[in-house]
This record gives C-alpha cells, sequence and structure tokens, in this order.
C-alpha cells in the first residue's frame, strides 16, 4: 500500500503540474496575434477537399491588421472585419466575405521536443462563407520580436513506465477529499482499477504531457458585468415543463476526444429544442476524430472548430453512419456512405469573442438558444466526484495580473444543461448543471453539479455555441 500511495502521489503531483494544450504544441497568448500579419495564399478556385499540405505557388499577398479584444481586424486597403483567438492554439478571420483558420506553426521534432512560433501559421484554409471557393495560405507576423520556443512536449520515460502501471484506486485520497469540505463527495470507482493512469489521464484531457502553468489575468470585462435580475435562479433543459431536449449520457474511454463529445452533446440538445423533439439525432464522434482537419483526433480539438467550423464547412453525420471505436485511424472510413450531413447556420463564443465570457452572458445564451458546449480544467478530486456541487478542494491557481489576456487553463470538454441554487449552512450556493462524458456511472448519473459565478476550474471562460440546421 504504501507504494501504491506514493506512486499515487507522484501521479497526482504530475496532474498539478501540468499543462495541456490538448492537440498541438502551441502555446500563443492573445499578445502575440495583435498587430501586422502578411499573408500569403495560393491560387483559390478549389473545392473543400483541397490538400493545404502541398498549396501550390502564391498567388496573392495581403496585410492584415489584428487589434485588441479579439474583435478588429482589416486589410491593407481599409475593409474591416472580426477574428477570434482559438485558445492558445491558432485563430480565424471573418473579413468580407470570407473566412481564413490556421494553427500557429509548430514542428514535432521526435517524442520529447517541438518548436513552435507565435509569428507564423502553419498552412490554413481560406474559403468564401458559403463554401465554395477555397484556397490555402500561410500568415508572418511582421513584429520580428515574437516568441519562439523549443519545448519539452513528452513526458519522461520515466514518468511514462509510471503511468502505464495499473491505475490504484486512491482511498486515502477521497476521504481527505471528504473531509476536507461538505459541499460535493467524492467516492471510490472500483472500475477505474481495470485501467492503466495513462488512459486515466487521457480521459481528463492529459494526452501530451506537462507543460510550464501560465499566470492568469484579470480580466476587465468581467469586473464590470452587468447583473441580470430577470433570468430565473434555476433553469434546466432536461426538464423544461416535464420535456427532456437532452440526449442521452455517452462514454469517450480512453480517446482525448471530449471535445468531440461536447459538440455532438450541444448540437444534439439544439435540434431537440429547435424541432420540439421530432429530430432526435445522435451525432457521430468517430467521424469527428477520423475526419476533421481541424482537430487532432484522440489527441485533442476545441468545440469551437468542431460544433462550429467544422459543421458548418463540412456537417456531420449521425452515429449509424460512422460508429465511435474510441481510437484513431489512418484514414477517414465510415461504415456506411453517402450519409446525410447536418451543417450550422452560425457559430461563436458566448460574449461574441474569446474573452468575452461571463456568468450572465452563459445564463442568458443558454436559456435562449440551449446548452453550450463549455472548456474546464479537471483536477484529480475532480475525477472522484460523485455527488453534490464541486469545486476543486485544493485550488492552485495562481495569481492573477493586470491587463487583458483571455488566457485561462482547461483540458477538458463538457456540455452546460442548466444552472441551480442550493441552500447551505452558509447561505446559497449557485451552479451548473453539466453533462460529462465518462458514462453514467460517473458522478449523478453521468452529471456533475459544478460551483456558478466564481468561474470555478475556469467553467465560465471558454463557452461556445451553435445553430443547427433541421432537415425538413
Amino acid at each position: 500500500m504504501a507504494f501504491l500511495s506514493s506512486l499515487f502521489s507522484t501521479v497526482v503531483l504530475i496532474l498539478l503540474t501540468s499543462q495541456v494544450y490538448g492537440d498541438t504544441p502551441a502555446n500563443c497568448t492573445h499578445d502575440d496575434l495583435v498587430g501586422e500579419w502578411k499573408f500569403y495564399f495560393s491560387s483559390g478556385g478549389h473545392d473543400k477537399d483541397i490538400d493545404c499540405s502541398n498549396p501550390g505557388v502564391i498567388s496573392k499577398v495581403t496585410t492584415l491588421t489584428f487589434s485588441s479584444y479579439n474583435t478588429v481586424v482589416k486589410d491593407v486597403d481599409g475593409e474591416v472585419g472580426s477574428f477570434n483567438l482559438i485558445y492558445n492554439q491558432g485563430f480565424e478571420v471573418i473579413l468580407g466575405y470570407r473566412k481564413l483558420f490556421a494553427f500557429f506553426k509548430y514542428d514535432q521534432i521526435n517524442s520529447t521536443y517541438a518548436n513552435y512560433w507565435c509569428n507564423q501559421t502553419m498552412e490554413g484554409w481560406s474559403h468564401d462563407v458559403l463554401g465554395n471557393d477555397w484556397a490555402c495560405f500561410k500568415a508572418v507576423k511582421q513584429d520580428t520580436s515574437s516568441r519562439t520556443y523549443d519545448h519539452e512536449v513528452m513526458r519522461s520515460q520515466y514518468t511514462n513506465r509510471l503511468l502505464q502501471l495499473p491505475y490504484s484506486v486512491p482511498v486515502k485520497f477521497v476521504e481527505e477529499i471528504n473531509s476536507a469540505q461538505n459541499s460535493w463527495k467524492a467516492a471510490v470507482y472500483p472500475e477505474y482499477e481495470k485501467q492503466t493512469y495513462d488512459s486515466i489521464l487521457r480521459r481528463s484531457g492529459y494526452p501530451n504531457g506537462p507543460l510550464a502553468r501560465p499566470a492568469k489575468s484579470l480580466k476587465s470585462s468581467k469586473s464590470k458585468q452587468k447583473k441580470y435580475s430577470n433570468l430565473p435562479k434555476s433553469f434546466d433543459w432536461r426538464n423544461v415543463d416535464g420535456v427532456n431536449y437532452v440526449s442521452p449520457i455517452r462514454n469517450q474511454g480512453h480517446c482525448g476526444s471530449c471535445y468531440a463529445f461536447a459538440s455532438m452533446a450541444m448540437l444534439e440538445a439544439r435540434m431537440r429544442i429547435l424541432t420540439n423533439n421530432t429530430q432526435t439525432p445522435v451525432f457521430s464522434t468517430q467521424d469527428v476524430v477520423a475526419c476533421s482537419r481541424y482537430s487532432q483526433g484522440c489527441d485533442g480539438g476545441f468545440a469551437y472548430l468542431i460544433a462550429g467550423k467544422y459543421a458548418q464547412d463540412f456537417g456531420v453525420v449521425e452515429e449509424e453512419c460512422y460508429p465511435y471505436i474510441g481510437k484513431n485511424q489512418d484514414k477517414c472510413e465510415p461504415q456506411l456512405s453517402n450519409c446525410q450531413r447536418t451543417h450550422v447556420a452560425k457559430y461563436e463564443y458566448v460574449g461574441g469573442y474569446y474573452g468575452g465570457c461571463s456568468e450572465e452572458k452563459m445564463m442568458q445564451e443558454l436559456i435562449a438558444n440551449g446548452p453550450l458546449a463549455v472548456a474546464i480544467e479537471v483536477y484529480p478530486d475532480f475525477q472522484q466526484y460523485k455527488s453534490g456541487i464541486y469545486h476543486h478542494v485544493k485550488s492552485l491557481k495562481s495569481t492573477w495580473l493586470g491587463g487583458y489576456n483571455p488566457f485561462e487553463l482547461t483540458n477538458h470538454a463538457v456540455l452546460v444543461v442548466g444552472y441551480g441554487e442550493e441552500p447551505t449552512n452558509s447561505g446559497v450556493e449557485k451552479y451548473w448543471i453539466v453533462k460529462n462524458s465518462w458514462g453514467e456511472s460517473w458522478g449523478e448519473n453521468g452529471f456533475v453539479r459544478v460551483r456558478k459565478g466564481t468561474d470555478e476550474i475556469a467553467i465560465e471562460s471558454l463557452a461556445q455555441q451553435s445553430t443547427p440546421i433541421p432537415r425538413f
């Protein structure tokens, strides 16, 4: 038992000192993007199957200038558009009648190291807003002071050996959680012992290992939020006048595909709402894992790019077309051919841009349009959640600094389906109702209630919503 307890402590330490980038090694900030960039485009006129790994010769060069707060971009002729930072991974631009998206540049050197550049992009995709005229592009920032990194991206060999050992149920850890507070209950999940530590961490969004944890910054927008007193104190899409609009709980298994499950769960719920439950699809997460060029399969992704950009550009299919197998595939090979694809009419971050999210805006959008895909940071105690209103027991949040920086550390994607409040000995505790993708045996039948109004585990930092197009 002493060895197992020590092993568990070691792995917990790895978790608590890790930052997950989810898919690529890039870790670029809002300030890295702000400024003047030169864009190099290949010839247009292609369809959405264009291969931007071999874009061809440059046919057009233009300059775009990014302003602050993720809202304004203008080209050399003065045309004004908008942009969004995609977490710390890349950006999307909407200018005139075109959309541009690219990841920040990275180069995987070996299994241990990668370089990444915050002043350049990988080959990206440009297309008209109807998705008919596609081209490729690369962009380079004209300010040479931007950052370049030689980065350690994988765990050490010693840590890798530890993580392949069978998972040990952390009985003492659970006891410590329950004795430290009375807001929620932790529990032992014996089924975890059938897995390795690596599988447990991967499910939680830790597929790629430790990076440095950045300091958070105080968002000026959060300190000035207006309270919306006209909103109800509780709301739940699982029970609106006795009707449930939320699709069934699913289990992502050992694949780091939470972003796909949260994205599809949001589209499923919103389709049910738009059609008054006359259309109740379950959308394929394997199609996202195997086919999306905007994510990295079982190594991570973002709801904005899946429930939003991928669903709009390519559409999503239903589960029977491409059943979930929970692992990466070399090729995109649906089980059924010629499956009908569902698209979205629009997509956006709650608040309008990355960094504009807040508790009140989430409440408004949730009630008006349906459940929201959100990103959170999973700590080791979250794994053991069983019931109650969760908050991280031993917070490691960094000191907040001044200035504008929308980045908050997250490593897992889930679906907010409602909110409420509960009386306690010290007053009233507010909570979000959250749908997870770890099966019905976890938490409150697959759901977790998370403390609301304090940005607990970053739940109020990165909410996304899309509007699916019903079939008629």
